[in-house]
């Protein structure tokens, strides 16, 4: 059994696998940071196999994988804590310097890249990864071998105008990461207006088209900038692929921006012409890249 660990800024989620059959967590463990000492001991005793090893990623800091290394040691030598790669899992990194794609970001994207060949959707579109925490990221994977039409300065192309993907190595699902988006996630963007101005609460509430008081003014405004960064990665796939991209949501911020997100979409997408197709529900896409990674049999570093 190998023990997975995505430690995030705000909390830290852990799974298993055994790679002998596949075998995974039935839900996963998710701690604050603080709760660490007090609750990842029970958990670890009630797990069905004693692990064998450990793998993960963090984005927290060294004192936090301090604290994990200490937690884990009397299971494992020492954990094994995977870095952004050129390419992995039929993945190509396209970052500047792949290396400082941050590791989260890159194990996401190789869990949905695996999520979707296992769930043989078909066709073969672009994808885009949504993830709504202390900081959203908006990813965009596009099939390997599509043409591409970044260097133009060709419109937006309605859905009868794109036609078909390109065939051949696009049959295989390999991908490209072509980059992404980094911005506060709509919990910070709240903080940031309340303790940075005098008067400005921490909003609650729901969007509204035409905010008739303070707290609605922020949250639509919090909804309105996370939904349009979705709406301009989306539209900026299409153009690139020429393909509608698929869209994918994770993490904690989604619900309080899922709404007008859907919203924003779906009137593009009438409007080019193209079909409302839901964006699908990612719960763990990090553990989902670690278990792929755990069952290969070298996976990079």
């Amino acid at each position: 059994m190998i023990i997975l660990i995505d430690a995030g800024n705000t909390r830290i989620k852990f799974g298993w696998i055994d790679p002998a059959n596949g075998q995974r967590e039935a839900a996963p463990l998710a701690l604050r940071h603080a709760d660490l000492e007090e609750q990842l001991p029970a958990w670890l005793r009630q797990l069905p196999h004693t692990p064998a090893a450990a793998m993960g990623i963090n984005v927290a800091g060294a004192a936090i994988a301090g604290r994990l290394g200490s937690l884990l040691g009397a299971y494992v030598a020492a954990i094994d804590w995977i870095r952004s790669v050129h390419s992995a899992l039929n993945v190509r990194n396209a970052y500047d310097m792949p290396e400082q794609l941050g590791a989260d970001r890159w194990v996401a994207l190789l869990g949905l890249a695996e999520h979707v060949r296992q769930a043989k959707n078909p066709g073969h579109p672009p994808l885009l990864l949504a993830s709504f925490g202390t900081a959203t990221t908006i990813d965009t994977l596009a099939p390997s071998g599509m043409a591409e039409v970044a260097n133009q300065k060709a419109p937006l192309r309605s859905h009868n105008e794109a036609g078909r993907a390109p065939s051949g190595e696009c049959a295989q699902k390999a991908y490209v990461f072509r980059g992404g988006l980094i911005l506060p996630g709509p919990s910070l963007m709240a903080a940031s207006l309340a303790n940075g101005t005098a008067q400005l609460p921490q909003a609650q509430g729901f969007p509204a088209s035409h905010p008739t008081h303070t707290h609605q003014a922020i949250v639509s405004g919090i909804a309105a900038a996370q939904a349009g960064a979705v709406l301009r990665q989306w539209m900026a796939g299409l153009e690139l692929c020429g393909q509608a991209p698929r869209i994918y949501a994770t993490g904690g911020g989604w619900s309080a921006i899922k709404e007008e997100t859907e919203r924003l979409l779906a009137a593009a997408r009438t409007q080019l012409g193209h079909e409302n197709s839901p964006i699908e529900w990612l719960a763990s896409p990090v553990l989902d890249g670690l278990a792929s990674l755990a069952t290969t049999d070298t996976h990079p570093r």
